[in-house]
């Protein structure tokens, strides 16, 4: 029986107490962990990598833990454990492996790529095939997962074969500002995770992820990415990819989904990224060009707004037809009016004053004022079409996310509050143009007009200055 997806929650909670703003890390090195992947943690010293692998360690039952600093002068007794003597007389080249990597479950390799060749070449079969070669024979090792740090991404080309063997790699950086006092006050964090994951659930698991099937929407995901990787140079490994694959279905599996949906794309930025300069751009590939996540604001909405405003404002405004004397008829109102506040009857000669004015503003035909509020109207059906289908879109999107327990918090933050915004947004501009068709409806109406053609549409400017 696999784990609940709330009492993995509970384990992550456990996990991240602590660790200020590595939520991403947790969340990605565990779940790497229950797919057999490993995770390669890239970040200056200091930045909590050790403290999270030995968490990480807490969270399976039954798992051995190693840990070791490599550099070039580290040398296999010190992963691999030393020859045995024993073996030695007996003309065969073994080695004392137990409490040294090949019996550890969980596994945290510092400074990974300062290691040397002799060290990195039986790291790629333990890493890729979980088997160890003792001398003649090779051992089936118990190895969950291989958590690496390292301070810069390898120069080398040699070590490039070696680097692929990560498919979660995960910028880690110091705290921000923002949690910076929260760090000076941290007390140290010393309980174990609550019930920790078993080798049986384990197991339970990845036969789930193997009956997850692919979701249209997440292949199309895929051949998007693929496509947009090729054009940044970066492609991916058919193994790679494969992996991928596997990753995500060992997330459903967790969460206890049976398809692969669009959202589960959000790991692009940590499985295809060839380091931490990449990460933003695919971060930006899922959220604006994948998902396509509603903008803050709608230029063409606004000018149209404004358009209106300021066609409603001149219509206000417009003075009657000549004719009329009305020249004279607004000088006698702008006279009355500049009575001062401590003239005696000032506050009524105003008062007199705008009554006068507003008999001598134009006065329009029903024609055109039908016009101009249907015009309005034409935009509004608009902004209400795209409220209703945004808020349609926000509350599937919040109901998918309820299922989903390894997607980092911000990350869900992002998502809501872009579809929010943007619903305040429209709620904003259809609030304005209920104001403006209110205020054409309000004007002057000339009862006795002839029938008029109606006005002309309002210019909207459709590129930006």
């Amino acid at each position: 029986m696999t784990p609940s997806p709330e009492r993995l929650r509970r384990l992550l909670q456990a996990l991240s107490r602590g660790l200020l703003e590595r939520g991403d890390a947790v969340h990605l090195a565990l779940l790497a962990a229950l797919a057999g992947e490993h995770v390669l943690l890239i970040g200056p010293p200091g930045t909590a990598k050790s403290a999270l692998a030995r968490r990480l360690h807490g969270a399976f039952a039954g798992t051995r833990y190693f840990e070791r600093l490599l550099t070039r002068f580290s040398t296999p007794e010190e992963l691999f454990g030393p020859l045995s003597l024993a073996a030695l007389e007996q003309d065969r080249y073994e080695r004392q492996v137990d409490g040294f990597l090949p019996t550890a479950g969980i596994a945290f390799l510092d400074e990974v790529f300062k290691a040397n060749s002799a060290i990195l070449n039986a790291l790629l079969t333990l890493l890729n095939e979980r088997e160890f070669d003792n001398g003649s024979e090779r051992l089936r090792t118990p190895l969950v997962a291989v958590v690496a740090a390292s301070n810069e991404m390898p120069a080398d080309e040699s070590l490039q074969a070696f680097f692929d063997r990560f498919l979660v790699r995960i910028p880690v950086l110091p705290v921000s500002d923002h949690a910076f006092r929260e760090l000076l006050a941290l007390e140290p964090v010393l309980e174990a995770p609550p019930e920790p994951i078993t080798p049986a659930e384990r197991a339970a698991i990845a036969a789930a992820a193997g009956q997850v099937a692919l979701g249209a929407a997440f292949v199309d995901g895929c051949v998007a990415l693929r496509a947009w990787l090729a054009a940044q140079n970066a492609p991916l490994s058919d193994r790679r990819w494969r992996q991928i694959v596997g990753l995500a279905r060992t997330m459903a599996a967790s969460e206890r989904r049976g398809e692969l949906d669009a959202l589960d794309l959000w790991l692009a930025p940590f499985v295809a990224s060839a380091g931490p300069q990449a990460v933003p751009p695919l971060v930006q590939w899922f959220e604006a060009d994948w998902l396509q996540l509603p903008a803050a604001e709608a230029p063409w909405l606004a000018r149209a707004i404004q358009a209106f405003e300021k066609q409603f404002e001149i219509e206000q405004r417009m003075p009657a037809e000549e004719g009329d004397d009305v020249a004279g008829k607004l000088a006698l109102a702008r006279a009355i009016g500049r009575g001062g506040d401590d003239d005696e009857g000032g506050g009524m000669q105003r008062i007199v004053s705008r009554q006068l004015e507003a008999k001598l503003a134009r006065r329009w035909s029903p024609v055109h004022i039908a016009a101009r509020c249907a015009q309005v109207a034409q935009i509004q059906a608009q902004v209400d079409e795209a409220q209703q289908a945004l808020a349609a879109r926000a509350q599937a999107l919040a109901a998918a996310l309820e299922l989903r327990v390894w997607m980092p918090q911000p990350l869900r933050e992002r998502l809501l509050g872009a579809h929010a915004t943007a619903l305040q947004m429209l709620a904003g501009c259809a609030a304005r143009l209920a104001a403006v068709q209110q205020g054409f409806a309000a004007l002057p109406v000339d009862d006795g007009a002839a029938p008029a053609t109606a006005p002309a549409a309002v210019e909207i400017e459709l590129q930006t200055a």
